[in-house]
């Protein structure tokens, strides 16, 4: 794949789950990343694989 942001697998957003807290994530298409508003953080999606590294993700604001 060509494009800078590849699409994820809907059916492994399905599963997966924020490390730190065990809550469903929400898809934050724009910034191509895994959100977990329950621990303030956002994970990142590099190659359409989500790293699901607490040290890698991003610190959110509300």
């Amino acid at each position: 794949m060509t494009a800078t942001h590849s699409p994820v697998d809907p059916k492994l957003l399905e599963i997966l789950v924020c490390p730190v807290t065990k809550q469903a994530l929400e898809y934050d298409r724009e910034n191509n990343e895994l959100i977990s508003p329950k621990a303030g953080l956002a994970y990142p999606i590099r190659d359409g694989i989500p790293i699901m590294l607490p040290d890698e993700a991003r610190a959110i604001e509300d």
